[in-house]
């Protein structure tokens, strides 16, 4: 699985996710840095099969009215800390593997746990 960070989402995330032998890189390190339009974004993560991680809630909009990007897991958490975060990413590796199988979706994950909207499996 390959994993692309929005600019709210930690450097410290993404080097834990490439911790536990995933890909993952941060959107400030790729294309426009942190000057980055959504769009941009998603159309380079679904050219490349990657997975983003947004707290943004434009990409869960764009994803469900123009089905880009493909593959989302939207953080509704606020400002947690980034172990907290890490565990309750962790807890549920098993599910996201399998549900990153499909071809869009998306993952949020706010304070009462998981909704997995699968749009094309």
């Amino acid at each position: 699985m390959k994993f692309l960070c929005d600019v709210h989402i930690s450097f410290k995330f993404v080097r834990f996710l490439n911790s536990m032998g995933l890909e993952a890189i941060h959107v400030n390190n790729v294309l426009d840095g942190y000057h980055t339009k959504d769009a941009t974004i998603a159309k380079f993560a679904d050219e490349h099969g990657i997975i983003v991680i947004s707290k943004d809630i434009d990409f869960k909009n764009d994803l469900l009215l123009n089905g880009s990007p493909k593959k989302l897991i939207k953080v509704s958490l606020g400002n947690i800390p980034n172990k907290e975060f890490q565990d309750i990413f962790l807890n549920e590796m098993n599910k996201i593997k399998s549900i990153a199988q499909s071809e869009s979706f998306i993952l949020e994950v706010n304070p009462s746990g998981w909704t997995y909207i699968i749009l094309k499996s």
